[in-house]
């Protein structure tokens, strides 16, 4: 389970200066690793992939989630196929070369289109050649790549199992791509047969985007929706906007088949779009207690929905 993000966490620094070595002499799995395989995904159609970093699986006709297993974000990008081209939602951490795995699953020429631009989501970004982006500041500024960012996700306890052969952990970086259209709310994009609908939802960060699949039922929510903690902890993010975001996405509910979230497990029913909406709501009202996480952060749950968030300043007497 994804608990709290090592981002700009304290100590950052100075786990990176304890030598990315650590990692690799570890003589057990992290605890998160041990939990895996998740269950549901025996459920799934599984996909043959020649690149042992990634499992792919079928989610729907002509949607296809990469999985990353191997890593502690457990991110899952999707590739959705219309008759003309492709979209791929997110292009996972850059660990491993993903373009190559795009290249099993289709011939079609792929647009690319992120969820947000956290790390982990445009890690191989600067492999394609046709990038949509939010037209933010946000964006723009995350386009140029990261050195912190990416090297703290192969911090000590990252890493379940081994990396890729080649990969050198001390050289890795998100790399800068370019952004060749700038995308915005209500915006289509055709794939030939198959319409998206571009949904801005933003409070995970600024410039947080949705997909609605409308002719297939399948809503495709990035960091915004996924079923473990949802980090609203970070600076960027929005409370206020957030609300207004998942308000929004659960009026959708009675259109939806799935929904399918950028981490740890690729589907849901569209019955959780509403609980999640009650679920914010209980927390922002002063209704849930807190449950204490890393330094600095606490954690909300409402059945099996939870929110981890900055914990709340304590009152000076």
């Amino acid at each position: 389970m994804r608990v709290a993000r090592r981002i700009g966490c304290p100590g950052v620094a100075l786990l990176l200066l304890l030598s990315v070595e650590a990692l690799f002499s570890q003589s057990a799995p992290p605890g998160w690793c041990r939990a895996l395989p998740r269950p549901e995904y025996k459920t799934l159609e599984s996909v043959p992939s020649r690149d042992p970093w990634y499992e792919v699986y079928k989610v729907a006709p002509q949607v296809f989630a990469i999985y990353e297993p191997h890593q502690f974000e457990e991110t899952i990008s999707y590739l959705i196929v219309g008759d003309k081209r492709a979209l791929l939602f997110d292009t996972g951490m850059g660990i491993s070369d993903l373009k190559k795995v795009t290249a099993e699953l289709t011939r079609l020429p792929i647009v690319v289109l992120n969820s947000h631009t956290h790390d982990d989501h445009v890690g191989d970004n600067w492999e394609f050649g046709a990038i949509y982006g939010m037209d933010t500041d946000y964006t723009r500024r995350n386009a140029r790549g990261s050195r912190e960012a990416a090297q703290a996700e192969v911090a000590p306890g990252e890493i379940c199992g081994a990396l890729p052969e080649g990969f050198d952990p001390k050289a890795y970086v998100t790399r800068p791509w370019k952004i060749t259209s700038y995308i915005h709310d209500g915006d289509h994009i055709d794939l030939g047969g198959r319409s998206l609908d571009v949904m801005v939802t933003p409070g995970h960060t600024p410039d947080s985007i949705s997909l609605l699949d409308r002719s297939n039922g399948l809503l495709f929510t990035g960091d915004t929706y996924y079923p473990a903690p949802v980090w609203l902890y970070v600076p960027e993010t929005d409370l206020d906007a957030y609300a207004a975001s998942i308000q929004r996405l659960a009026a959708l509910a009675p259109q939806i088949k799935m929904v399918l979230g950028a981490h740890n497990i690729p589907g849901a029913p569209p019955s959780v779009l509403p609980r999640l909406v009650a679920a914010f709501a209980a927390v922002r009202a002063g209704k849930v207690a807190a449950t204490p996480a890393d330094p600095g952060q606490v954690i909300y749950k409402v059945d099996d929905i939870s929110f981890l968030m900055a914990a709340p300043e304590r009152k000076l007497p």
